[in-house]
């Protein structure tokens, strides 16, 4: 009898399981782990044997306006020995506006971007109205196939005014929060369920653990985050992909009003329109009170300066209670949700203390990190399997060449040995400049006119053009790294009170030809209102002639810069796919003895002149 207890106990520490697991019959379903990771069990594996049902989940809030709290649909698929053999399982949480389909996209959804800075838009947008689609008891079947099978329930949810769960869409507003705050708290026995919207038996989450981890993709990767801010306890660990963190930074640049890319004229109140898919009802009221109340009075698309009514919707100032374990995961060439959004908040939870990783790949929106690295991380802070994953580094990047599922791992990101090498500009307008290691000559200026015409990639591809400056290395002799975040700092005069400021780095020759990558042009980009000089919060007329200092980021970037190429920092004024659109002719007039580039070098300074062949 001692012999076959102990060769039991020997099987099941071999094949790693962990603790809670040693305790269950061995004829009894269970996860199973290998390396640190959640396998596929074929008791989990059948569809036919899942329980799925839905129920709503009373909120502590009323933002629909019917004196009633709003209650949230979730939608449940366990493995059925959480209900057979009382199995308790771990959470895996997604939640979205999107479940229950989106607005059309019609002529005028989006706001008129042709006008004069400062100026209102010369017509009112359309709300085009959502039709809801989809059936219970199911939201969504994303994420189910890949983790039932490995011993997970997963849970959706439709954010509050969206889909059958009530409420209103805030974009950001303290519900979507406390929303899946909510969920979690009543799968940890600290909220009440229903089986209906109103009324209804009560239900119990009496199959779960209470560990929770939570992902999704954009939107629903700013959920996870979201509620994650509320310091909820349960949830143990989220993989937000390309979370926006801050609506200010994904509609506004440094006091620039700008649009997402692919989005031209898009504005918080756009999105809202976008995702009202909820109780039609209550639409006239979450109308008034949101879109055409706080949103109109708070976006401010005349200034474009930081409020509080975006400074309410940036999670970076409501971390405090964080304690969730982080995996973030973004591309370095999102457009649309920049790279900026996911490394605020990890360079946040990193100086919190709280367990982090950051996954970077080198394509565009969206990409989560591979499954491996998320069954790892959901392994060890939901099924508590001590698989070392805190350990691991800190940041995986995907080089320019390799699938992403091969990422290179660093110490951190930016990585360590990287260091700012300071470039200046040296006249050449209105051809290529050059950008050397060494101040232009004293008093050096040149002059662009903007003319919103013209599309950034014509502008770095011209030899010469009145309508950008444009500044070169030389042709780099060897390979150059470069991560962490480029600044740039411009002295300029404009002809009028008002300009756009855009900043592209850029690696040339622009490569066009069959096989090009995502990476082989744009570096990185950046963008900023002169009027915001000052501060971010309030803004001030430009006097015409006058020169200012401009000192902004721009968006965080891991690359190598092959051999062969040049980096050019290319200046211009209005960027046809982000920003507004004035008149052409504002005059922009640089300063080259006050405006540089710091560029983050792997290796710094010596590094730099190594590859640029030269030590100017």
């Amino acid at each position: 009898m001692r012999l076959r207890f102990f060769t039991q106990f020997l099987f099941t520490a071999l094949i790693g399981f962990h603790a809670g697991a040693l305790a269950q019959p061995m004829d009894k379903t269970h996860p199973v782990f290998e390396n640190g990771e959640a396998q596929v069990v074929p008791g989990f594996l059948d569809p036919e044997d899942w329980i799925r049902h839905d129920l709503w989940v009373e909120t502590p809030f009323d933002t629909d306006g019917d004196q009633q709290p709003d209650r949230m649909h979730v939608s449940v698929t366990r493995p059925g020995q959480t209900e057979t053999e009382g199995l308790k399982l771990p959470v895996i949480y997604i939640s979205s506006p999107y479940f229950a389909g989106t607005a059309p996209f019609v002529d005028g959804l989006f706001w008129d971007v042709k006008h004069e800075l400062g100026q209102p838009a010369p017509r009112e947008r359309v709300h085009p109205a959502v039709t809801r689609k989809g059936k219970r008891p199911v939201i969504s079947d994303s994420h189910i196939d890949t983790w039932v099978p490995r011993g997970y329930i997963v849970v959706h949810s439709s954010s509050p005014g969206t889909g059958l769960s009530q409420g209103a869409p805030t974009v950001g507003g303290d519900n979507e929060s406390l929303a899946p705050k909510a969920v979690i708290d009543w799968l940890n026995g600290r909220a009440k369920g229903y089986t209906e919207p109103v009324g209804g038996e009560p239900v119990e989450a009496y199959w779960t653990t209470g560990k929770v981890g939570m992902t999704g993709t954009s939107y629903n990767g700013t959920i996870p985050l979201a509620a994650a801010t509320t310091g909820v306890d349960g949830l143990e660990a989220i993989i937000p992909i390309a979370p926006n963190t801050s609506y200010y930074h994904y509609y506004r640049s440094n006091g620039l009003v700008r649009s997402p890319g692919g989005y031209l004229g898009e504005d918080i109140d756009v999105l809202y329109d976008f995702i009202n898919s909820g109780d039609t009802a209550r639409r006239p009221h979450n109308d008034q009170t949101v879109r055409d109340t706080e949103m109109q009075m708070g976006m401010d698309r005349i200034t474009g300066d930081y409020n509080d009514f975006w400074a309410g919707r940036d999670y970076l100032n409501d971390m405090e209670p964080m304690k969730a374990a982080l995996l973030m995961s973004h591309g370095f060439n999102d457009w649309n949700v920049m790279p900026e959004h996911s490394y605020r908040i990890y360079k946040a939870a990193r100086a919190k203390g709280i367990p982090a990783q950051i996954f970077y790949h080198q394509k565009g929106h969206g990409g989560p990190p591979p499954l491996k690295m998320m069954n790892r991380w959901f392994t060890r802070y939901l099924h508590g399997v001590e698989n070392g994953v805190e350990n691991d580094p800190r940041a995986w990047i995907v080089r320019e060449k390799m699938d992403s599922g091969q990422p290179t791992p660093y110490a951190d990101y930016p990585n360590p040995e990287a260091a700012p090498v300071v470039l200046y500009p040296s006249p050449g307008a209105p051809g290529h400049g050059r950008l050397l290691a060494s101040k232009a000559d004293s008093g050096t200026r040149e002059t662009l006119v903007d003319n919103f015409s013209f599309p950034g990639e014509t502008l770095a591809r011209a030899e010469t053009s009145g309508h950008r400056l444009l500044y070169t290395t030389p042709v780099l002799a060897e390979d150059l790294h470069i991560s962490g975040v480029p600044r740039v700092t411009i002295r300029l005069a404009s002809s009028e009170e008002a300009a756009n400021l855009s900043v592209w780095l850029v690696s040339l020759p622009w490569n066009t030809g069959q096989g090009t990558r995502i990476t082989d042009n744009i570096i990185t980009r950046g963008w900023a209102d002169p009027q915001n000089y000052r501060s971010l919060t309030e803004s001030e007329p430009l006097e015409p002639g006058r020169f200012y200092d401009v000192a902004f980021d721009l968006n965080p970037d891991d690359q190598v810069i092959p051999k062969g190429q040049q980096i050019g920092l290319m200046i211009f004024s209005t960027d046809r796919d982000f920003t507004l659109w004035p008149e052409p002719g504002t005059e922009l007039t640089i300063d080259l003895e006050a405006t540089h580039l710091e560029l983050p070098v792997v290796g710094g300074a010596p590094a730099y002149r190594k590859a640029a062949g030269t030590g100017h």
